[in-house]
Order: C-alpha cells, then structure tokens, then sequence
C-alpha cells in the first residue's frame, strides 16, 4: 500500500514541539500542502539532524519520509 500524508507522515510530526515550533518559522508541519511544498528541505533537514528541534528521527522514520516522497507525496 503507497503511503499517504494523512495516515503515514502526518503522525510523524507532533503538534508540540514540531508543529509549534516550526509555524515560527512559516512553515505548517500539519498541512500538507506545505510539507509537500518543502518535502526535499524538510529531508535534508531530517538527514542533518537540524530538525526536529529536540533531537534526530530514527533512521526508519526519516526513509518512511524519503519513500512518501519517492512514491509521489500522496496526500
């Protein structure tokens, strides 16, 4: 089954503090049209450890990100 924004990614992301903290810098971790807008920044910065803000993902959810993208960043 292809991964989707709503059930797979957008759980990733918690309201607080990535949500929270992230809307500070313009960017809405809850919306998809703006994760999908940003999905390669937001993987570079999930890659560079720069987000999220209290520490890195695990490697398994960083590739769940990379294969949403690679399958076309389905909502």
């Amino acid at each position: 089954m292809a991964l989707s924004f709503a059930r797979d990614i957008r759980p990733l992301f918690r309201d607080s503090p990535d949500v929270d903290s992230m809307k500070d810098y313009g960017l809405d971790l809850s919306s998809y049209a703006d994760v999908k807008a940003n999905a390669e920044n937001i993987y570079s910065r999930l890659l560079d450890e720069s987000m999220p803000c209290d520490g890195p993902w695990p490697k398994d959810r960083i590739a769940l990100f990379r294969r949403w993208i690679d399958e076309g960043l389905a909502l």
